[in-house]
């Protein structure tokens, strides 16, 4: 069991949210869903257990969804004349965005987030 963090301060909150919503910036550029996470856990989560907890758990989330995406696109590849895997690859995108927006708003409100099918590779 994950033991209560401390009330976050507002700049706490407002680093654990840009850590989330940070990863919106891979849709403009080829690494940012998991470089914009990773730099933002990286330099907060020795100076603030909040914002380095939801940096931590952003960046699971969007090794995640990378995963699924490599996933759905081999299977694309590979099994062509089925178009399930085109539609499940457009679903993985809708719910990156949406947990991703969710999960900024509740950190910024000082309420850590756990994403849905989230792996968590990095402890």
């Amino acid at each position: 069991m994950d033991t209560p963090l401390p009330a976050a301060s507002s700049d706490d909150r407002l680093w654990g949210a840009v850590a989330h919503l940070s990863a919106l910036t891979g849709y403009f550029t080829a690494v940012g869903w998991i470089a914009g996470p990773l730099i933002i856990w990286l330099w907060k989560r020795d100076t603030s257990a909040f914002a380095g907890e939801e940096g931590k758990e952003a960046l699971n989330f969007n090794i995640s969804i990378t995963i699924y995406a490599i996933i759905s696109v081999v299977l694309c590849l590979t099994i062509v004349w089925l178009l399930v895997f085109h539609l499940v690859l457009y679903l993985i995108g809708c719910f990156h965005v949406i947990c991703v927006i969710v999960a900024g708003l509740k950190a910024y409100q000082g309420r850590p987030f756990r994403y849905p099918l989230n792996l968590r590779l990095v402890k």
